[in-house]
């Protein structure tokens, strides 16, 4: 149960833009800064690699490590959503596999709660990597 008061159209609007911006950020333009700027010091990523609990080092050595396998990976959010201090995006992510060249495409719902303009919080659902729509490469 949410007892915090209802926010407001401007709170909402700077918590979307606050989640946009740290995808922008983050993993657009490989800002690994990003993170200290973004998100709490006590942030829990409660959906890290493997289903993992991890705190904001490991989301830093997490996107360290997947821009270091895809260097062209890139972030698309095509919906943002903000009710209360919590925010949900659609996204949609690209990036070309730097060992064997194979393009991957994979999609997410996440869930951010936001406290104080940082990111305290986050849940997410991606699916598999699979090849975009429109290759001839079959799995």
């Amino acid at each position: 149960m949410n007892t915090h008061p209802p926010a407001t159209r401007d709170e909402l609007e700077r918590n979307k833009q606050l989640v946009i911006r740290h995808f922008e950020e983050f993993v657009n333009r490989k800002d690994l800064g990003a993170i200290d700027r973004n998100v709490s010091p006590d942030f829990v990523d409660h959906d890290g690699p493997g289903g993992k609990q991890i705190d904001r080092a490991g989301d830093r050595a997490m996107m360290a490590a997947m821009h270091m396998h895809m260097p062209d990976l890139k972030v698309e959010v095509r919906d943002a959503l903000a009710d209360g201090d919590k925010v949900v995006v659609r996204n949609v992510w690209t990036g070309t596999n730097r060992e064997t060249g194979q393009r991957i495409e994979f999609h997410g719902f996440v869930l951010w709660r936001i406290a104080n303009g940082k990111i305290v919080e986050r849940w997410a659902t991606v699916t598999p990597p699979h090849e975009p729509a429109g290759t001839d490469v079959e799995w």
